[in-house]
């Protein structure tokens, strides 16, 4: 693997004791094309130690709701059954990682500690004040983008038009077959049990109303056969009508990527060795690569990725000077979490996001937008869309969701456009401008997203 994909913390640290090392896996779930994993095995193999893998589990997450974490725990399940076969033990801990990460590494003499990269504010507030007290040396390895965040850009870019030469400049480094890890030599020292997984829903503290999806299976290889199913039968018309959702084209991989369940490497290069055309795979990999990675480094960036001060100038200054705008409907955000406005399609936009946990792609714009219109102000209607986005979609908290939000709202990698009412300069879309794409009534009425 490509040594620039890791990035080491407390440089003085040494292998000084003979023990285990630890993958603590967080934002990527998976066994199969995994870099820190892999990394992680690589050290234990040259120090001739045992592997284990350790995820900490909080019991409430920024509003996550039983509907997230179902999805997210039978696919840790099923990683653990996996896990058997490669003699690598799983350890499930309850707690905020800054609390049983440390503890785990005393107890067991942890001699390492691999973890996966993260962009988000929580996941570096655990790490910024869990590293310091590890005595031991630890390692990040990016195993979610494709040119580590760090490698693709030391500053936070304007536009998906400066990232991307910098990123394709890149591509041919980084994006390579990916290593897998193999049945481990040397067995952990003390006996391992599997995870009561029945005891681990008893200690969550989320919202049960919201529930489990039924339309998608999670997990490494309910990833593989949905990508395998975009593939086949969605790709070679992809470009032609992502944008119409009763075309029903759009990849459905989101909720993969979201919970690591999936690399997006392994997506690239299937893509790429796919019978599509050219044209469609470049459509779809600028979504994947240059939008997704422009995400990530808009939140690793800017620390106010999910409030008003992180949109740019231009857009700060031009929706404040249309904060006191009449608006011709305002609606609280039980309104629309009840999906009770106006406009029929913003309301079934609103019922695939409560039903399907998502919402087409092209739509979600249009969903920010009319928050925007019809609230009292851009602060609310940065709160209530990401609070609305981050209770039902399965795909909620992601680097994606806020940057798509952010854009909607507050111009972020956009440029300035005509000024006019509430919106100021900032993007406008109308429910015409939806009618001129695809056949709305069509949506509203029988509209279905899988």
């Amino acid at each position: 693997m490509k040594i620039k994909r890791v990035r080491k913390f407390k440089n003085d640290a040494q292998h000084t004791t003979p023990g285990a090392i630890i993958y603590w896996m967080s934002r990527d779930q998976r066994i199969k094309d995994n870099w820190a994993l892999y990394y992680a095995q690589t050290l234990a193999l040259k120090y001739q130690v045992p592997l284990g893998i350790v995820f900490s589990l909080s019991p409430q997450f920024l509003g996550a709701t039983i509907r997230q974490y179902d999805f997210m725990l039978k696919g840790l399940e099923a990683l653990e059954t996996t896990l058997s076969e490669y003699e690598v033990p799983f350890f499930l801990l309850l707690g905020e990682p800054t609390d049983t990460i440390e503890a785990f590494v005393q107890k067991n003499k942890v001699s390492a500690l691999v973890t996966d990269f993260s962009p988000l504010k929580m996941q570096r507030h655990w790490k910024k004040h869990l590293f310091p007290t590890l005595e031991i040396p630890i390692y990040e390895v990016d195993t979610h983008n494709i040119v580590p965040i760090w490698e693709a850009s030391e500053k936070q870019e304007y536009a998906a038009y400066t990232i991307r030469p910098k990123i394709h400049k890149r591509l041919a480094y980084y994006l390579d077959e990916l290593k897998q890890i193999v049945p481990h030599l040397y067995s952990w020292p003390t006996t391992t049990h599997k995870t009561d997984w029945k005891g681990v829903y008893e200690t969550l503290e989320v919202d049960e109303k919201v529930l489990p999806l039924d339309w998608l299976v999670p997990g490494e290889q309910a990833a593989k056969e949905v990508l395998e199913d975009f593939i086949d039968n969605k790709l070679d018309v992809y470009d032609k009508y992502r944008n119409d959702p009763n075309k029903q084209v759009t990849s459905n991989l989101s909720p993969y990527f979201h919970f690591g369940q999936l690399s997006p490497q392994r997506v690239a290069l299937a893509v790429q060795a796919s019978n599509a055309s050219g044209d469609n795979k470049e459509a779809f990999l600028e979504e994947l690569i240059v939008r997704r990675e422009l995400a990530d480094n808009f939140c690793y960036y800017n620390s106010n990725y999910d409030n008003f001060l992180g949109f740019p100038r231009w857009a700060q200054a031009s929706l404040k000077a249309h904060r006191e705008d009449p608006r011709e409907f305002i609606y609280s955000k039980d309104d629309f979490e009840k999906g009770q406005t106006h406009d029929p399609l913003w309301n079934k936009t609103q019922e695939d996001l409560v039903n399907k946990g998502k919402i087409h792609g092209y739509l979600r714009m249009y969903w920010a937008k009319k928050i925007l219109e019809w609230s009292r102000s851009p602060e609310d209607a940065m709160h209530i869309s990401i609070y609305l986005n981050d209770k039902y979609a399965i795909d909620g908290r992601d680097p994606n969701g806020y940057v798509g939000i952010a854009w909607s709202i507050g111009g972020v990698h956009d440029r300035a456009w005509f000024n006019r009412n509430i919106y100021g300069k900032v993007r406008y879309m109308n429910f015409n401008g939806c009618k001129s794409k695809f056949d709305v009534d069509a949506y509203i009425n029988n509209g279905t997203l899988v």
